[in-house]
């Protein structure tokens, strides 16, 4: 076992460890790498590691942390420098007393930064004291609280100034005014530019291991983060199969930077959500709807056009915090196995924060994602907001609510909104299996009499030619929403089957074929594709889809011939949808399963 015992000033290019001991009164200096430890670190009195210019510190235990020492750890990160703005955080670090556990964190230990080793301790503004400073860096305790399950209950609970945020929690806390132009790291970026970030310095034991965290049922919100001094792969770690307590989906707070205001009525903020979909995807997110309140609480109809921006999240950053929503009483953990080497790039790593230009270093080449077919469904409300939904193609995925894939609406308290409907719920991520012939509903609700506009602004991995249709069953009516925008007012109300998004304008079935005398059949002997035209009808294209929504194979003009074959020879085994569209733009669609197993 490699044990090592540093006595004097180090600087630490990428190096393993199966284990560190840092001595007394040593410092040991971390500088644009990682610094992987096997086992455990042992901090003692008065010893400082210090992770600068991106560092991270990596550790491979596996169960519960056995960190040691009453030294600390030292690690910047940047949150929003608006005084009026949350940020959602979860500290990589916890106190130094002497324990072999993870220990709570307090917000007397983030420190403004001085030198690229000195920092002055921030001073902490009482309850009551509402705006933060950048310099002397000055927080406003007022602002500093978490969401734990209690009693059953998501509740929201004052922290101020007390070490009372277990490992794993989450706290909110707001940003300063002013500037801070010391840059302490030599990079020319200062702690604080006036306008768009301020740098904390975060210093105590670093957290490692297993750290648990509470969920409750029904959908209860937890506030939580990563809790390590490295990045988290958190598609890994919403979709563990040890966490099924949870649903598997992400909540981001986003507010609107523009408004500048303590006040309740004035807010304009919501919640984006991702969905990691599958471990290797860069996964999907939808931007969150700016909403404001009234002076007595309830939402007002008076929030900004658009929605926030969006934000990279696959590998979490430093300090990043979430909410998670529960399925049953129960735990998540966070495990070292979720940990990666992975610093903020805006691609896929991204605090929330604006963002800088950084470069992109991780541990080892990339894994190509895994492409998931989708497309964003935009829905202007009285043009005044925007909500944003994403309609995935997953392979697997069921009609009803599937974990790590299907994200629930955060800010139902909207009066005016969209959602997709999924078993009595309303969500802004849905997956589904393609079929041409499926028609997914969504609740519009409506407290006066609103205008929505629908139209769909992104597709990612899909068929660019095929067709998506917003169906109102009012008037038996599709319209066309990819090239177009459909506009509709709504009496007051809320509507579960009037509206659903469609592949096609009709409904598909054997009355139909029948109709166009046209039909399809797959001869899996000669491994081709055939179709029988005895009417001889004008067909301008085919194409052939697989489960996904991507088109395999297509082929068009066509000629008005009684027959057409198409080798599928080429085409792996499985379950495929033939789609021939007519001069009347009429589409002909048949399942077909390919088999080309050689018997």
């Amino acid at each position: 076992m490699k044990k090592t015992l540093l006595l004097l000033t180090v600087f630490i290019s990428c190096q393993s460890f199966s284990q560190i001991a840092i001595g007394a009164n040593t410092p040991v200096y971390v500088k644009a790498q990682v610094l992987y430890v096997g086992q455990n670190i042992n901090l003692a009195a008065n010893s400082n590691l210090y992770l600068r210019n991106n560092s991270q510190l990596v550790q491979g235990t596996t169960g519960l942390s056995a960190n040691t020492g009453t030294g600390n750890m030292s690690v910047y990160q940047e949150g929003t420098s608006d005084h009026f703005d949350y940020n959602y955080w979860c500290s990589p670090v916890g106190n130094t007393a002497a324990s072999a556990i993870n220990n709570n964190f307090g917000i007397t230990q983030l420190y403004q930064p001085v030198t690229s080793t000195a920092s002055s301790s921030a001073a902490l503004l009482p309850v009551g004291s509402y705006n933060g400073l950048a310099s002397p860096l000055s927080i406003a305790t007022h602002w500093i609280y978490k969401l734990t399950i209690a009693n059953n209950y998501s509740q929201w609970i004052p922290v101020g100034s007390t070490t009372a945020l277990a490992p794993g929690e989450g706290f909110t806390m707001k940003g300063t005014s002013g500037s801070d132009q010391t840059d302490p790291e030599g990079t020319g970026i200062v702690n604080n530019p006036g306008t768009g970030r301020q740098r904390y310095d975060f210093r105590g034991k670093p957290n490692d291991g297993d750290i648990i965290v509470a969920v409750g049922a029904n959908n209860a919100a937890t506030l939580t983060g990563n809790p390590y001094p490295s990045a988290l792969h958190l598609n890994a770690f919403l979709l563990d199969p040890a966490n099924t307590a949870a649903t598997g989906v992400a909540y981001f707070w986003q507010q609107d930077k523009n408004v500048n205001s303590h006040y309740l009525s004035a807010y304009k903020g919501g919640y984006a959500a991702y969905s990691p979909v599958s471990i290797e995807s860069n996964g999907i997110y939808t931007a969150a709807t700016f909403r404001s309140y009234n002076s007595n609480g309830t939402v007002n109809n008076d929030p900004p056009t658009g929605t926030s921006p969006v934000v990279s999240r696959k590998y979490l950053p430093i300090g990043q915090g979430f909410l998670i929503n529960g399925i049953t009483n129960g735990t998540v953990t966070f495990r070292n196995a979720h940990r990666i080497f992975y610093k903020e790039d805006n691609s896929v790593s991204q605090f929330e924060k604006p963002a800088k230009n950084t470069s992109a270093i991780k541990n080892g080449p990339p894994v190509p994602p895994s492409p998931i077919p989708y497309f964003k469904l935009n829905t202007i409300i009285n043009k005044e907001f925007t909500r944003q939904l994403a309609l995935a193609l997953v392979s697997g995925a069921t009609d009803g609510v599937d974990r790590g894939i299907d994200a629930k609406n955060m800010d139902e308290d909207l009066p005016n909104d969209v959602a997709f409907w999924i078993e009595n719920g309303n969500y802004v991520i849905e997956g589904v299996a393609f079929d041409l012939s499926k028609k997914i509903p969504l609740s519009v609700k409506a407290a006066t009499s609103t205008t929505f506009q629908f139209y769909i602004p992104e597709m990612v991995d899909f068929d660019f030619s095929q067709a998506v249709y917003l169906y109102d069953s009012l008037d038996n009516s599709y319209h066309e929403i990819t090239k177009s925008t459909y506009e509709v007012t709504v009496a007051p109300g809320t509507y579960t089957d009037r509206f659903k998004i469609s592949f096609t304008n009709q409904t598909l079935g054997k009355k139909e074929d029948s109709k166009t005398n046209f039909f399809i059949t797959q001869d899996n002997a000669s491994k081709v594709l055939k179709a029988m035209n005895p009417d001889n009808q004008i067909m301008k294209s085919f194409v052939l889809y697989d489960i996904l929504g991507r088109a395999v194979l297509s082929k068009e003009p066509l000629e008005a011939e009684p027959n057409y074959s198409f080798s599928t020879s080429g085409i792996s085994s499985g379950v495929y949808i033939a789609t021939f569209l007519t001069a009347e733009n009429v589409k002909i669609t048949q399942k077909v399963i390919i088999s080309n197993s050689g018997r």
